[in-house]
């Protein structure tokens, strides 16, 4: 069973809620012997020691969180849906077009909808 550290949001739908560019931490309870991670392009796990696993966030999307012990069984298979922190966002509106900037420090576009082309 995994329990996440606060910033690691696990929630009752059995997802793990990661930021982008941000690192949480997962503690176990029983020792990790093998990691997975079904896309490294989204998300990255690293052992910080045999029980706490430390999850990044690195490209918007989602994948999925294998942890294996000795033996081999499942400790953790669960997905990660990598996002970007709402609360360090800007939209802007213009007519039908909508454009959604990132601000982690600097502002950089997200996402753009709408509009003509």
């Amino acid at each position: 069973m995994v329990s996440p550290a606060p910033a690691a949001h696990a929630e009752e739908d059995g997802i793990l809620r990661v930021y982008m560019n941000s690192a949480r931490v997962l503690k176990l309870d029983r020792p990790v012997s093998k990691v997975i991670v079904g896309n490294a392009e989204v998300a990255d796990a690293t052992v910080a020691d045999s029980k706490t696993i430390v999850l990044t966030g690195r490209a918007y999307g989602t994948t999925n969180l294998v942890l294996l012990d000795a033996d081999g069984n499942a400790i953790v298979d669960e997905r990660i849906l990598v996002s970007i922190d709402e609360s360090s966002t800007v939209r802007v509106f213009k007519s039908t077009a909508r454009t959604v900037l990132s601000c982690t420090p600097n502002c950089e576009e997200h996402a753009k909808t709408g509009g003509s082309p």
